[in-house]
């Protein structure tokens, strides 16, 4: 997998721009094997505090974070799928290389290929890579959101394995 270059601005103590990080970032096979993942930067409120000095990429982050926001990069391995989840976010993903297959309930599903973009609104789904020789790179940025409400009941986050 491509390693990821990052490249971050600041200021310095007068206020002046500056750039504070030029790196290239690692995508790391996450334990249920179907996808590499680099979590590019975090923050933990929203709006975020741009006082905040801290290395976003190194924030503890979850899938996403209460009150706040993770940009990561996914490859979606060749011929993989990962399991049915839903989080409490909107998570805004662009398809920089490849094809996935979007998968939500009922095995409706839609395929959406390099350069198309996806508003994911806190549904159940499942990803799903149809090439068995081509990693699917993604770009997601997610922020938390209060959960979809059926009659008045709040659906849970779910991770099926």
């Amino acid at each position: 997998m491509d390693k990821i270059r990052r490249i971050v601005t600041g200021h310095d103590s007068d206020g002046s721009a500056i750039f504070r990080d030029d790196d290239l970032i690692e995508p790391l096979v996450i334990p249920t094997g179907d996808a590499a993942m680099a979590t590019l930067w975090t923050s933990e409120s929203l709006p975020a505090d741009c006082n905040d000095e801290t290395d976003g990429r190194l924030r503890d982050a979850g899938t996403t974070i209460q009150q706040g926001s993770v940009l990561r990069v996914v490859d979606m391995l060749p011929g993989a799928s990962s399991p049915m989840h839903r989080t409490s976010s909107i998570d805004y993903g662009i398809v920089i290389s490849g094809s996935i297959e979007l998968e939500l309930d009922y095995g409706v599903f839609k395929t959406v290929n390099t350069g198309e973009v996806i508003v994911q609104r806190g549904t159940i789904h499942k990803w799903r890579n149809p090439s068995n020789n081509n990693i699917c790179r993604i770009i997601f940025v997610l922020t938390e959101a209060k959960a979809f409400e059926v009659n008045g009941l709040s659906l849970p986050e779910v991770m099926e394995h």
